[in-house]
């Protein structure tokens, strides 16, 4: 098995940017998912909302990020200070973790308020900001960012190929596997083989698999052009691959993983499963 590819998200549910390299963190991915979108409450939003957050691309740049949306050109977002006084941070929600963010410049939010139609504001999770995945599934306490509840995405490429022959051969179109918004994209031979590793060894990182990852309604919006489509992959996943354990319910694609040791890991690198 080999990485097949590498993705980040630096903004929460806009357009991920592919890596060649990527350095693993305790929150995860370098870069990955610590800015977000908060609503006048300071409520996370994303494309379950805003399909066209899907359209919300975005690149790294010295300092900071660069947003680009529909019509608007690029536009700079740099890092909060990494001292911000107390004005300038916010306290935000993201599912049910309260998390002490720092702002980012107004004109920034004011550019996507506009393209969004309600006041939004984006926030940034910088070294003082505090956020742990949920105790119940992690055998140490686990830093994360902005993602949903885990600081790093693993999918596997035979499970696609196996979802996709199933919605093929009953009519549908098959997914590409941005739909699934990975951040460790595995080439392997065995469709589900995931469901059997306990952790993986890439170089000198170790990542323990802790949680299965149960999709939602994100998987139904075409991640190239924010369009909301059928239900496709959670209705196949339903046939295919449901959740056997009520207190993780729901259809699984992918899993949810933590960092025992960090480094640097590349596109192409052998993966090898370790039981410990």
């Amino acid at each position: 098995m080999h990485i097949k590819s590498l993705h980040i998200y630096p903004v929460k549910s806009a357009r991920g940017i592919g890596l060649q390299t990527a350095q693993v963190k305790a929150r995860g991915l370098a870069g990955d998912r610590r800015f977000m979108l908060v609503n006048a409450d300071g409520v996370f939003i994303t494309q379950r909302e805003h399909p066209k957050l899907a359209l919300l691309c975005t690149r790294q740049i010295d300092g900071g990020i660069a947003l680009k949306w529909s019509e608007h050109g690029w536009m700079d977002v740099p890092y909060p200070s990494p001292y911000p006084s107390q004005g300038n941070r916010k306290q935000v929600t993201v599912w049910r973790s309260s998390v002490n963010a720092a702002h980012t410049q107004d004109e920034i939010n004011a550019a996507l308020s506009t393209w969004l139609g309600r006041p939004v504001s984006l926030v940034f999770m910088d070294e003082s900001a505090e956020r742990l995945a949920n105790p119940k599934w992690t055998a140490a306490p686990s830093q994360v960012s902005f993602a949903d509840g885990y600081p790093i995405l693993i999918t596997n490429t035979a499970s696609l190929t196996a979802l996709n022959n199933h919605i093929t051969n009953t009519g549908g179109e098959a997914l590409s596997m941005d739909r699934f918004r990975p951040n460790i994209v595995v080439d392997c031979d065995i469709p589900w083989a995931e469901d059997t590793w306990r952790s993986l060894q890439m170089g000198d990182v170790i990542l323990d698999l802790v949680k299965p990852c149960a999709r939602c309604v994100i998987t139904s919006i075409d991640q190239s052009t924010g369009a909301k489509h059928k239900k496709t992959a959670l209705t196949a996943l339903k046939k295919l691959h449901p959740s056997t354990d009520p207190k993780n319910p729901g259809v699984l694609f992918g899993w949810n993983a933590v960092v025992r040791k960090g480094g640097l890991i590349r596109r192409g690198e052998h993966i090898r499963p370790v039981s410990n």
